[in-house]
């Protein structure tokens, strides 16, 4: 049961963020077009899509989701929610870190 929860966790967000992407690739750019990081340094926004991809999926994809309306309101714990579930993928192995011993023979 464990596998099968990982496995929802880790590919079928990035999975997710694929389809959507080839499927309709304006929607990947909008929500990213006005980012700037400081210092005036701006990334392509296809680039931001990839990086959250990686990082955050579910955020990612929850604010792909709630982009076009504006994120008001619960919209904020919705990607609160969201953010919480890619850090507990991240955690998870953090956790059980000791779990299998390292044997050196």
């Amino acid at each position: 049961m464990c596998c099968i929860g990982t496995l929802f966790l880790v590919i079928l967000s990035r999975l997710g963020i694929v389809i959507w992407w080839i499927a309709n690739p304006q929607s990947h750019n909008l929500p990213y077009a006005s980012w700037v990081l400081p210092g005036g340094l701006v990334l392509p926004a296809w680039l931001w899509t990839v990086i959250g991809g990686l990082l955050i999926p579910w955020t990612t994809l929850a604010y792909l989701i709630i982009y076009p309306g504006g994120v008001v309101g619960t919209d904020w714990i919705i990607l609160g929610v969201a953010l919480l579930v890619d850090l507990a993928g991240h955690g998870g192995t953090y956790r059980h870190r000791n779990r299998f011993s390292s044997r050196s023979d």
